[in-house]
């Protein structure tokens, strides 16, 4: 991996004013990390079922390190990991991932923040696999779950425009017809990085160019019902992350819009068969070291990120990493 020229000595940090949100890390590896339960294609709520107090310590070891917002443990609350399952115990489960991250940030006596996670509802990566007319009744028990405990919605690995503007219209159309407070919308795009090498465009896993889906989202947001809030970029390579956010941060500019941009990483291995994903458990890339990630944290926030994390294979010692450096920075 080529490491970012950007180092803690050299970067100043008032080009970008806004001092970072710190996202948690990734929950899924982590767990498995800790020996708790873990495995395809049950993936994170495998502990969920099992073992939820090792749910419970990765939030507070992740609000210990620094992070000031985490996100429920809800991602893998979907038919496509819990088959059958998810119509019987999907919604009690995201419940009780929903009181496990709000018993977390209570203990942790800190002022963080909650994100519902709504996760891609038809596998990760699979945008071809999407099907809107199904979306509605795998969506709205998740988001009913977490609404009494959330601060915010995340939209997260989004992997098309249909998929990014179906779950804004959900979320819009549960917060319309209950007794829900409005909350900031966010949402993660995740960028194909399946060829490493120079590209002419930046897309997302359904193959359509970044700037098309952010004024996908950014023309929605003329509802102003909930609020498009942040645009984020998740679960991809670090290498392709800045030239996402220097496009999301032109698309932004030209509408006048008033969106945060921020990023969280995975630290899976490159070139690996995307549909095959959530078939096996896949490898780990030893090169995103704690010090690594922070020289790739510090390139995304000169190019326009305030909103920094990661994803699968980022774990605690990352955001702990993180959070003593950008202290550091300030001082």
């Amino acid at each position: 991996m080529s490491t970012p020229v950007i180092s803690a000595t050299s970067y100043n940090p008032t080009h970008n004013k806004r001092s970072v949100t710190l996202l948690d890390g990734g929950m899924g590896r982590e767990l498995e990390r800790r020996g708790a339960p873990f495995r395809q294609p049950e993936w994170s709520a495998l502990a969920l079922m099992q073992a939820p107090e090792h749910v419970l310590q990765t939030h507070l070891d992740y609000l210990q390190a620094g992070a000031t917002l985490i996100t429920i443990n809800s991602y893998a609350l979907t038919p496509f990991h819990l088959g059958d399952r998810f119509y019987h115990e999907g919604q009690r489960l995201a419940v009780l991932a929903s009181k496990l991250a709000y018993q977390a940030v209570q203990t942790s006596h800190t002022s963080a923040q909650i994100c519902a996670c709504l996760p891609p509802l038809f596998g990760s990566y699979r945008p071809d696999l999407f099907d809107k007319s199904q979306a509605y009744n795998i969506a709205m028990p998740l988001i009913e779950a977490q609404a009494p405990y959330a601060d915010i919605w995340l939209a997260e690995t989004v992997s098309s425009i249909a998929e990014a503007t179906t779950w804004y219209q959900l979320v819009q159309e549960y917060t319309a017809t209950h007794d829900c407070p409005k909350k900031p919308f966010w949402i993660a795009f995740t960028i194909d990085d399946n060829e490493t090498d120079i590209r002419e465009s930046v897309r997302l896993r359904s193959g359509e160019p970044v700037e098309k889906a952010i004024c996908a989202i950014l023309n929605k947001d003329i509802d102003k019902d909930i609020s498009i809030d942040t645009i984020l970029f998740n679960c991809s390579q670090p290498e392709v992350m800045t030239d996402a956010l220097c496009i999301a941060q032109h698309c932004i500019q030209k509408a006048g819009g008033h969106q945060r941009l921020g990023v969280y990483a995975n630290a899976f291995a490159p070139k690996q068969v995307h549909k095959d994903a959530n078939a096996e458990l896949r490898h780990i890339r030893e090169d995103t070291t704690p010090e690594v990630y922070l020289q790739w944290a510090l390139q995304w926030q000169q190019a326009g990120a305030d909103i920094i994390g990661g994803c699968c294979g980022i774990g605690v010692e990352h955001i702990a990493y993180l959070a003593n450096a950008l202290k550091s920075l300030k001082t």
